[in-house]
């Protein structure tokens, strides 16, 4: 006999706005309906009635985690539409933020992670790693969070001095090594709580086309910093993090992998960070009629900006976004079916959802 058990709106996996209806026999998922739109915040509406300036500041808070992300897709679609190019300073600048952003939301995902499991000692360790992170991100910016850094035309403050950065990235290394990765991948606890839980099929991964770690850890080597570099990715060495399984497990060890990878990339932008100019001047962008569209690859994968505007206008006529969770949640369905009903928080938290970046 089957019976449906609701989870949700909110529930113990993630405070955040949405709801699983579980269709179960005994502890076994048999199927399961996701439900979204319980959160609106009207931001993409919100766009069209900001200047420039401000449309800036207003799309830094879509994602509070992925704050640097979202400004970095929105000015670089700008750009387009100016025809401004950042200077070469400015492009490292964004790869630097970018980076430290992937660090905070990759260590922040572990540690929610290790607290769902049980492992209470590795959530603590996993959050003391974030605030090391979040050091380095205050100590260009300012800011812990929304750090005000992009601009249409390169970036609002300058790294004075790059290497004096280099000790805070190193420690952050050493410790991965010593600690976060030894811990995830040969725990007994870890182990069992995610070997074999939530697989996501190669095949099933491309028919529900996901993006970022999730497909990563599902066997797609796709990346935009490779596939479509922006900023100043072209110029960096480093690999993609691509693991088979495509199950919790294979997901955790696709970010741990990245986190190593974006240690390797700040270390060679911030000592290869060319002189000069970090934005193009204080002289007021002059938009062209037309549409762009901007792609990055968000800690969570790929976020798209579609940007109108009209030319002489004030503010923009349109500003879309389409947010990584709003293509990877639908695989949540095929990933908790067949799973036991204890294993569902850890599964549908596993592809690092953001639900109020998608309910925009």
């Amino acid at each position: 006999m089957s019976y449906k058990i609701p989870m949700g709106p909110y529930h113990p996996a993630l405070e955040e706005p949405y709801k699983l209806d579980m269709i179960c026999e005994g502890e076994t998922v048999i199927d399961v309906n996701l439900h979204i739109g319980f959160n609106f915040r009207g931001i993409e509406h919100l766009a069209e009635t900001r200047n420039y300036i401000q449309v800036i500041a207003l799309m830094e808070r879509v994602c509070g985690i992925c704050s640097n992300i979202h400004t970095l897709t929105l000015c670089q679609a700008m750009e387009q539409l100016t025809g401004l190019t950042p200077p070469p300073r400015a492009q490292y600048i964004r790869v630097v933020m970018a980076e430290l952003e992937r660090l905070h939301s990759h260590v922040l995902w572990a540690g929610i992670a290790a607290k769902l499991m049980g492992f209470k000692t590795m959530f603590m360790t996993c959050f003391e790693l974030r605030e090391q992170v979040m050091d380095v991100l205050s100590a260009i910016s300012g800011n812990r969070v929304n750090y005000s850094m992009n601009r249409i035309g390169g970036v609002n403050r300058d790294i004075e001095d790059p290497l004096a950065l280099l000790p805070m990235i190193d420690k952050l290394e050493r410790e991965m090594v010593r600690t976060v990765i030894p811990i995830f991948t040969t725990s007994t606890t870890a182990r069992s709580r995610c070997a074999g839980i939530g697989v996501l099929t190669h095949e099933k991964a491309v028919s529900c086309g996901v993006v970022g770690p999730t497909a990563r850890a599902s066997g797609l080597p796709q990346d935009l910093r490779r596939a479509a570099p922006y900023a100043a990715y072209a110029e960096m060495e480093f690999e993609v993090p691509v693991q088979p399984d495509g199950d919790v497990r294979a997901r955790l060890l696709v970010r741990a992998l990245e986190i190593m990878e974006s240690c390797k990339i700040l270390r060679q932008a911030l000592t290869k960070m060319p002189p000069g100019e970090f934005h193009t001047g204080e002289a007021k962008p002059a938009f062209t009629t037309g549409t762009a569209t901007a792609r990055v690859e968000a800690p969570r994968g790929e976020v798209m900006y579609s940007v109108s505007w009209i030319k002489d206008a004030r503010n923009p006529a349109r500003v879309h976004v389409r947010t990584p969770t709003f293509a990877n949640m639908p695989a949540i369905r095929w990933m908790v079916v067949g799973a036991r009903l204890a294993d569902t928080p850890l599964i549908q938290a596993s592809i690092d959802p953001c639900y109020s970046c998608t309910d925009r």
